[in-house]
């Protein structure tokens, strides 16, 4: 296992799967997909929706999805994304602030309750749209896209999401990962002008998530992928946000599901197993994998990553069918 990623090659594919125009492909997969940008007071993001391929086939649910550090709604992220679409879910993705095709300093994430909260908008205006008002919604996060989420969770009026659903989720930050506080410090004595620099020690987050090589070099190659050093403002914020969510796991009290390698580098498998402890959840699932890294989905051999996915699908399954459309509202 290598300690950081191949580089991308000089020219890559349009995506991940090659040259296969993108509506062949998305059928092949069997389902639809729909690319826009959407308008939020804090700026332009970009957002995709992926449904069962058939218009006629009945939608269980919505599920609002939430990519993790540096990556991004596309590329390999999008294989969870199908893969929910192929159960029965309308999925809507977007590209956090400063990720992706979104607007913003790249991978700059000084204020997480403001990055939650652009793509909460979004997801918002599908959640209380006419089309998807009356039927079950989840949120699902992976890695920092878990804090997000937890944070677009707090943000939310009650019961307007009928569960979590987290993979891997940034809530504990490896040792090995923490940034210097000493380092935080002084950059804070210049009164924020040093918030933006990319000056923080990069850990080679990449190679300590993805076990399967061949699917490393895919990642590598993404196009969209940040791959500069980390922002000052960013890991200070991550700091801060960790601890804060930390303190406020019983603030959560709908069902969720997380999921977690024991062998992951990146982020902590304590955070899920504290998420499941203090939550005050009556319908609470954790799951953990023993030896696998930190992207269960994207990164792992083939049938990791299926035993994954169907651990996933046989939780949303019961809880859309135990909790079902509600009549009005949300």
């Amino acid at each position: 296992m290598p300690s950081e990623a191949p580089a991308p090659p000089a020219s890559t594919a349009p995506n991940f799967w090659g040259d296969t125009p993108e509506e062949e492909y998305y059928a092949s997969q069997g389902v639809r997909n729909t690319k826009s940008y959407f308008d939020t007071p804090n700026g332009k993001i970009f957002t995709q929706s992926f449904l069962p391929l058939d218009p006629q086939q009945p939608i269980k649910a919505t599920v609002y999805m939430t990519h993790g550090y540096g990556s991004d709604t596309g590329w390999l992220f999008q294989k969870i994304c199908t893969s929910y679409a192929t159960w029965g879910y309308a999925v809507f993705a977007a590209d956090l602030l400063g990720h992706g095709r979104s607007e913003g300093i790249r991978c700059y994430l000084g204020d997480m309750e403001k990055i939650a909260a652009t793509s909460l908008c979004f997801f918002k205006s599908v959640r209380n749209s006419e089309e998807y008002k009356h039927l079950p919604a989840i949120l699902f996060g992976e890695s920092m896209g878990g804090l997000a989420t937890l944070l677009m969770y707090f943000q939310s009026e009650p019961d307007m999401w009928t569960g979590l659903i987290f993979s891997a989720p940034l809530f504990v930050i490896p040792d090995p990962m923490q940034p210097s506080r000493v380092r935080l410090f002084v950059y804070g004595l210049l009164f924020g002008m040093a918030d933006t620099w990319a000056a923080m020690p990069d850990n080679k987050m990449v190679g300590k998530a993805i076990k399967d090589f061949e699917k490393l070099k895919i990642i590598a190659s993404n196009p969209r992928r940040y791959t500069g050093p980390p922002r000052v403002g960013t890991m200070r914020e991550l700091v801060r946000q960790t601890e804060y969510v930390q303190n406020n796991f019983h603030k959560v009290t709908v069902p969720f599901l997380t999921v977690h390698g024991t062998s992951d580098g990146v982020t902590c498998p304590s955070g899920s197993k504290m998420l499941y402890e203090k939550a005050s959840s009556e319908d609470k699932t954790l799951k953990l994998y023993e030896g696998m890294y930190h992207s269960l989905v994207q990164g792992e051999p083939d049938e990791n990553a299926n035993l994954v996915l169907a651990d996933m699908r046989a939780w949303i399954d019961e809880r859309v069918e135990k909790y079902g459309p509600k009549c009005s509202g949300y």
